[in-house]
């Protein structure tokens, strides 16, 4: 019912900063509850940051003071700033959203993060 599309990964070097987004479609965006997580290599997939319905947050401690994530939901998206990023913070980035009303959970495809010199 709604489609997610990552985008924004990319090469950089560690202390750098990656803006990713994720848009959404097919239903209504302001009702989901988004995050973002990720995978880095031979590792499982974790959590990086989420934001609900009514705006609160919350972070992995890996990344708090570093990564912000907002949204949009004039723009159905929701973003993932990262600053000062580090090596260990490569990885495949997903999007997720979360409908409770229906309820469904939905996927992007990822987009790759490599932090290294």
């Amino acid at each position: 019912q709604v489609q997610l599309v990552e985008s924004g990964g990319g090469l950089v070097q560690p202390g750098g900063s990656l803006r990713l987004s994720c848009a959404a479609s097919g239903s209504i965006f302001s009702r989901y509850a988004m995050g973002w997580y990720r995978q880095p290599p031979g590792k499982q997939r974790e959590l990086v940051a989420r934001i609900t319905r009514s705006g609160s947050t919350n972070y992995a401690d890996s990344v708090k003071g570093r990564f912000t994530v907002s949204r949009d939901n004039a723009k159905s998206t929701v973003y993932l700033q990262m600053n000062s990023l580090k090596p260990e913070d490569t990885a495949v980035y997903y999007c997720n959203a979360v409908d409770l009303v229906v309820p469904y959970t939905s996927w992007g495809r990822g987009t790759h993060v490599t932090v290294s010199s």
